[in-house]
């Protein structure tokens, strides 16, 4: 289930071993996986790079029933999923993120 807590300076996204800490003050998101125990090194990187916040959908190979992702794209080309959602939910996700970075609806 996907959590997202916003002020108007800073939302933090959860969902998961995701966590992505928005922060307009700073100009900065920071994305954070965790492996089981382990978080991995934080990676951090100017809110500008983001050019693109959408959702993705695929089919599940074994059951064939449709999958949708709440994903982050950056202007290097990588690409972050951030949730796996039902679709109106990551909808929602996805709006409350490009509306958070500015981007257009």
């Amino acid at each position: 289930m996907t959590s997202i807590e916003t002020t108007p300076q800073k939302l933090v996204l959860k969902n998961g071993s995701v966590t992505l800490t928005l922060d307009k003050q700073a100009g900065t998101a920071t994305l954070q996986h965790k492996i089981l125990l382990w978080a991995k090194k934080p990676v951090a990187f100017a809110l500008s790079d983001i050019d693109d916040i959408a959702v993705k959908s695929d089919v599940d190979g074994m059951s064939g029933a449709p999958i949708y992702h709440s994903v982050l794209h950056r202007r290097s080309g990588e690409t972050t999923v951030l949730t796996t959602e039902e679709a109106k939910d990551a909808e929602a996700t996805v709006r409350t993120l490009r509306e958070f970075v500015g981007l257009p609806g």
